[in-house]
């Protein structure tokens, strides 16, 4: 299993980017069985949780909800992290992750990252 993500890049404050991260090495109904996350992790900082969604729903870290969606298309094997009103304090690099159990929780694949800055 891999997964590949991309859309980082430098935006503005205020500005928007749209995340994608591509599962491959898996069939579609299992891809649409994983628990799927985005974790974000900025220099100085431990890496921290900040959207995931599975069959059960989305979950979200406080300082990005209303601001950032999360969902997956299991034709592609994808899953997005649309966000909007970005702030300055988003700057980080973005990881996309993979679980096999949500109800377990934990998970089991990671993203290489993509680099997600914005200026003030």
């Amino acid at each position: 299993v891999q997964l590949q993500a991309s859309g980082g890049g430098l935006v503005q404050a205020g500005g928007s980017l749209r995340l994608s991260c591509t599962v491959s090495g898996v069939s579609g109904y299992t891809f649409g069985s994983y628990l799927k996350g985005w974790f974000r992790q900025a220099p100085g900082k431990e890496r921290e949780f900040v959207a995931a969604i599975s069959w059960s729903g989305t979950d979200y870290t406080d300082s990005v909800k209303g601001r950032f969606t999360i969902s997956r298309d299991n034709v592609k094997n994808t899953v997005y992290l649309q966000m909007n009103t970005l702030k300055p304090e988003d700057t980080a690099v973005y990881y996309c992750a993979a679980g096999i159990s949500p109800a377990r929780g934990a998970y089991d694949y990671w993203g290489q990252g993509t680099q997600v800055t914005v200026s003030s």
